[in-house]
């Protein structure tokens, strides 16, 4: 089945990848440069690990002297160029790596635990990736660990599980127990981690995203957009499922196939039993750092579903190779099976030409799947039956092998006649009519022209409103000189209008009482503020007749024209529709990505940066922190919202709403802080140096940033760290000197200057929307007080740092 692989067909798209390929020229530390590039990610370990074992032949002296020169630029680049936080873990990984290949004999990884999880090198390490992930530099000072002990009680199995774990309780009754590893059992489960990712990374199947190196969200959605073309139907299947023991003893089950080493097996049990794995199929938490999540959630709901790609990998060879019409053959008509392999080797696309020419039909039924963790999207091409068909297969699968919960609301959504969209993975996915080049100039022309209108009536707006606040001043000064006896200015109209002043009353209430009466005769309620009340009724009626008709005149143009123009176009659309498909109904067609803006603008409300009305206001939870750190927190809601939805279509639409709302919002927190004017506020403190620009600035501001970033798009080696969970941290004391405590993250040594309480802002119930921030924090943790430095305070807001790096249980110790 070899030459499967090489082909272009359908077969590849789900068929398990096999060896990777190796990466560009440029060296080890340009390709993690270059780690947009997801295709070339999976060489990197093992370009790495040949270059760690090299086998050289004997060198002379002469070429050895030689070399030096070049040499000594290398290793002076390397140190003008540090490792990077990613190329670091990646060094360590390859690192456990060597020892869990060392270990692998007839088909199978003999004896992990003893020989690499229950190594001083290994936990050493291990808690190396765990301040890597608390962001700390490895040349810092360390926690008093001693890692040789730890070590020896794993390897004597006397490492007790639930001495390393702590519980917190919600202070509300529904929120539940969360149990939470201590730093010693972090470290083992880290190192657990590496393990399982070094055994079953080569066997996932290619239709895998999420968590793994190169296969993450925007591959997902890369996918979908580029790769299958516009279907016929499509469906998602939302499962839920906690993990229970029907679940964990399958997964054990799919450990022991690949590893036989009952050690470890009974240490997972026991992490079990003391309910540190905490693992979650389709609600919350699910592998975006979490603290309840735990390091092996993410690859442990990998191995568990990785069946099930293999599954789809079947029911595609079922379905595309021995469909219905399989037994159909004639003399002049080759049968479906050997057509399909045929399709394989000289391509889908030409075969799908000469089947055409020959029996004037398409092949019938194609198959496309994408799962992102357990977020599972499915694309048929084909008719409804074999499209039900499928999905009862897989839905059968989930429940009878896999033992997980299927939403009984699932329903198959045509492709063309669904304008609403699929969620998956946090976005819409939609079906739109691809506007050629004339139809966008066009558009182009037309918005232009609505935008000039637009702009000339917002002048005339406010030079109306201008007149009619000047005639109100002038009208308050003319009262006030009446009131003067000196003066004489006793006029008809004078005397008419003191008549409604009482006896006693000041001038200011006299004026007030005047503007009343004469809103009361107009009939002030019909209109919908003050401007339009002055504009109305004072400016617009004092103007000359030929001012007004001439502006009329010109709006009146303005909108015959762009009424005209949509309707031509709207036309000229529905004539293209009717030829196109008369000739196939899908040129022209085309799948696109949406963030959902209506979601989004929902977050901003329940985060505290709007209100009601959708307009951007002060974050009082924030006042009383330090400024960078105040900034720091905006920042960070742009920065994880950038990386992840960087490829949507509708990318404008959501710079916009970043810029209007969350840089407005973070100038008048600061405003209010310091009580100053807005545009002080802004000239005073560069946001754009924190990657808060202005619209005209967007795309230059964040370049940098994104490139700076993109350590955190390898999903695999940053668990969770660039979609952590959005909160407030409160300043709840200052340092007492009675009790001095350390940073709660694991590995800093840093002290804490103050203490802070935890404020949840996600609290999402299945099935919910992804943002790039973790879909729901446990209800234990909202109030909970934690003792950070401001290094991590900062980091935690910008999501350089998960909660999962912080440890909850100093305080209960």
């Amino acid at each position: 089945m070899s030459f499967l692989a090489s082909g272009r067909g359908s077969l590849l798209r789900v068929l398990p990848t096999g060896r990777h390929r190796p990466p560009p020229q440029g060296g080890y530390a340009a390709c993690f440069r270059r780690c947009k590039v997801h295709s070339l990610l999976d060489g990197v370990e093992d370009v790495a690990e040949s270059a760690a074992e090299p086998q050289r032949p004997p060198v002379s002296l002469a070429k050895s002297l030689a070399s030096l020169a070049e040499e000594s630029t290398v290793v002076s680049q390397r140190q003008r160029n540090p490792l990077s936080r990613m190329e670091r873990k990646r060094l360590t990984e390859l690192r456990i790596k060597k020892r869990v290949k060392a270990q692998f004999l007839n088909g199978k990884f003999h004896d992990l635990m003893v020989n690499v999880v229950a190594s001083s090198d290994t936990l050493e390490d291990a808690y190396d990736i765990v301040r890597l992930n608390s962001n700390l530099d490895l040349a810092s000072a360390r926690d008093d660990v001693c890692l040789s002990s730890l070590a020896e009680q794993l390897r004597t199995a006397a490492f007790d599980v639930r001495a390393n774990v702590y519980a917190v309780v919600a202070k509300r009754r529904e929120g539940g127990r969360l149990v939470l590893p201590r730093l010693n059992l972090r470290i083992i489960q880290e190192a657990v981690r590496v393990v399982l990712e070094v055994v079953y990374r080569p066997h996932f199947s290619k239709i895998s995203h999420g968590c793994r190196s190169g296969r993450g969200h925007q591959s997902a959605l890369r996918f979908i957009s580029n790769e299958i073309g516009v279907p016929d139907w499509c469906f998602t299947i939302p499962m839920y499922k906690e993990v229970d023991i029907n679940v964990f003893s399958k997964i054990i089950y799919l450990i022991q196939e690949k590893i036989d080493d009952e050690q470890l097996v009974t240490f997972m049990q026991h992490m079990f039993d003391a309910e540190v794995i905490n693992l979650v199929f389709g609600g919350f938490p699910k592998g975006h750092g979490l603290p309840q999540e735990g390091a092996l959630a993410p690859i442990l709901m990998n191995i568990y579903l990785d069946s099930f790609d293999h599954e789809v990998f079947r029911i595609c060879m079922r379905h595309e190779g021995l469909g219905s019409e399989a037994a159909d053959v004639s003399d002049n008509q080759e049968s479906n099976l050997r057509r399909w392999f045929r399709s394989q080797i000289s391509g889908i696309k030409d075969m799908e030409e000469n089947i055409n020419a020959q029996t004037d039909r398409p092949l019938k039924t194609r198959l496309y799947a994408c799962r992102y963790m357990d977020e599972i999207f499915v694309a048929v091409v084909g008719s409804r039956d074999a499209a039900e068909d499928i999905k009862s297969e897989m839905i059968a699968y989930l429940r009878n092998t896999l033992y997980l919960e299927v939403d009984d609301r699932l329903y198959l959504m045509p492709v063309r006649g669904n304008s609403r969209g699929l969620q998956f993975a946090g976005t819409l996915v939609r079906v739109t009519t691809k506007e050629s080049d004339v139809l966008k100039a066009v558009h182009k022309l037309k918005e232009k022209i609505r935008l000039f209108a637009s702009q000339k009536q917002e002048i005339w707006d406010a030079m109306n409103l201008r007149l009619g606040k000047k005639w109100l001043a002038y009208g308050l000064r003319r009262v006030k000189e009446s009131e003067i006896k000196s003066l004489g200015l006793s006029t008809p109209l004078l005397d008419h209008v003191a008549q409604f002043r009482k006896e006693g009353m000041k001038t200011d209430h006299w004026f007030k009482t005047l503007l009343k009466v004469w809103m009361q005769d107009i009939n002030a309620k019909r209109e919908a503020n003050e401007s339009m009340l002055l504009s109305k009724y004072i400016a617009e009626p004092a103007l000359p007749q030929d001012l007004k008709d001439a502006f009329s005149k010109f709006q009146k143009q303005a909108k015959d024209y762009i009424s005209s123009e949509t309707a031509a176009t709207e036309a000229l659309l529905s004539s293209l529709k009717n030829k196109e498909s008369a000739i196939t109904c899908t040129d022209g067609v085309v799948i696109k990505i949406h963030a959902p803006l209506i979601y989004i603008q929902k977050c901003l409300h329940r985060y505290g940066l709007i209100n009601l009305e959708g307009f951007p206001k002060h974050v009082s939870a924030l006042v009383l922190q330090d400024d960078e750190l105040i900034i720091s927190w905006f920042a960070g809601i742009i920065q994880r919202w950038m990386r992840w939805f960087s490829e949507v279509d509708n990318f404008k639409e959501l710079k916009l709403m970043l810029v209007e709302c969350v840089r407005k919002s973070c100038i008048r927190t600061l405003s209010a802080k310091y009580r100053m004017y807005e545009k002080i506020t802004e000239k005073r403190f560069e946001l754009d140096d924190y990657g808060i620009p202005m619209v005209e600035d967007f795309e230059a501001i964040m370049a940098p940033i994104e490139s700076s970033s993109l350590v955190c798009t390898d999903e695999a080696l940053m668990y969770g760290i660039s979609s952590s969970g959005l909160f407030v941290l409160t300043l709840s004391r200052v340092r007492v000197p009675s009790r001095q405590l350390n940073c709660f993250v694991m590995g800093c040594q840093s002290a804490s200057p103050s203490m802070y309480v935890l404020h949840v802002k996600e609290r999402q119930r299945f099935p919910g929307w992804r943002t790039g921030f973790s879909s729901s924090i446990h209800n234990s943790l909202d109030g909970r007080r934690v003792g950070l430095c401001t290094q991590h305070v900062k980091a935690l807001y910008l999501g350089h740092v998960s909660l999962q790096s912080v440890d909850f249980g100093v305080l209960i110790r």
